[in-house]
């Protein structure tokens, strides 16, 4: 499945000869929006590429999809299916990001859509669930904008340098299949 933003932007699924890309542009997602992420950079930083590569061999369990600007990786998104047989009627967003100099041109909208197309694709699922940093006003617009909906807020979800920060759930249900 590939994309293409109004920008000649390409959205495409990441394979594991995108694993550098990938890397550099999550470790400098980590470094600019630290509280937007559960991860931090120094825990990131040393992966292998090689664990890197294998989170996004086809059978990882997770579909991560690009945008690219030329050969450059500008964008990010990560979704995965739940693996419990109880759980498997719900997918999750992970790891939205966009670099600065490519926001305001709808490439995290064009990345939700193509996440949400392989979603819909995906025989049972009936939800797609996120958490966002309630102070990312952009993302949570976004969101909003696409269908998710706030059903819990956790305060102090997260703590960088010292700083409490509340996290949103949103979800998003999908229409029955057959």
């Amino acid at each position: 499945m590939r994309r293409q933003t109004r920008n000649l932007m390409l959205i495409r699924r990441l394979a594991p000869p995108d694993a550098f890309a990938f890397h550099a542009l999550r470790l400098a997602a980590l470094r600019e929006c630290p509280s937007a992420f559960s991860s931090s950079y120094e825990e990131e930083c040393e992966t292998p590429l090689t664990i890197i590569a294998a989170r996004l061999a086809p059978d990882s369990g997770r579909d991560v999809f690009g945008a690219f600007d030329g050969a450059e990786l500008a964008g990010m998104v990560v979704i995965g299916r739940e693996e419990a047989r109880k759980l498997r009627h719900k997918a999750s967003i992970r790891g939205m990001y966009v670099c600065a100099s490519q926001r305001g041109k709808g490439v995290g909208r064009r990345l939700l859509e193509q996440a949400l197309d392989c979603a819909a694709a995906m025989p049972g699922l009936l939800q797609v669930n996120l958490s966002v940093t309630a102070s990312q006003s952009a993302a949570v617009a976004l969101y909003q904008a696409m269908g998710f909906t706030v059903f819990a807020r956790e305060p102090g979800a997260l703590m960088v340098d010292g700083v409490l920060y509340e996290d949103m759930q949103m979800v998003r249900n999908l229409p029955l299949s057959d």
